[in-house]
């Protein structure tokens, strides 16, 4: 199943800023995500995005609802659809006129998959947060305290074992930290410390 989106433009510039309103951004994602599994998922990003744009890129509220927002829809799409994986969420907001820069962070989140290079901080830290979040989220559920006492060391050591969280891509992992400039301890720490208070 190829996942290829066959473009790299995304939405019109004109809609810069266009953005939807919280509201209508959950009742999307409610509407189109059916698993609970995969909604935790999608605010567990979307809430480690925001936290990144307002602690590490000093962004205003409007800018940190923008990535917020990319990392909220970014597999809006994958329930229902996976065929047409990211491709679906795209045209919905390009319908919808929205902020280009939020069309591109969703469709470059996997660029192996969809074949869009992750261009801007906010590109890239989806990219970055996307699977990593999920190989920690995996290891919280098997630890007595979930995420509470978790350290760097724990992770790593899950990191290392191929057979755990086995369909999460550690090679995607280490790629998109290089993109983005932060070693892997760095983000492992970042997500660790905010991931638990959506």
């Amino acid at each position: 199943m190829s996942l290829q989106i066959g473009r790299s433009v995304f939405g019109n510039i004109a809609n810069k800023n266009n953005v939807l309103s919280k509201q209508a951004a959950m009742e999307l994602m409610q509407q189109w995500v059916l698993n609970p599994k995969l909604q935790l998922h999608m605010l567990q990003v979307a809430h480690l995005m925001k936290c990144w744009a307002k602690e590490k890129e000093n962004l205003s509220e409007e800018e940190c609802w923008k990535w917020e927002m990319a990392g909220l829809l970014h597999d809006a799409d994958w329930d229902q659809w996976p065929e047409l994986h990211c491709k679906k969420i795209i045209e919905e907001l390009e319908q919808r006129n929205i902020d280009p820069e939020i069309i591109h962070a969703i469709a470059s989140h996997g660029p192996a998959h969809f074949g869009v290079q992750p261009e801007t901080k906010m590109d890239k830290m989806l990219y970055a947060f996307d699977e990593l979040s999920g190989l920690i989220h995996a290891y919280s559920l098997m630890r007595p305290n979930g995420y509470e006492g978790m350290d760097v060391k724990g992770v790593k050591k899950r990191f290392k074992e191929k057979s755990f969280a086995a369909n999460v891509s550690r090679h995607e992992i280490l790629e998109a930290c290089e993109m983005a400039g932060i070693a892997l301890d760095d983000l492992i720490a970042f997500i660790i410390n905010n991931i638990n208070n959506i």
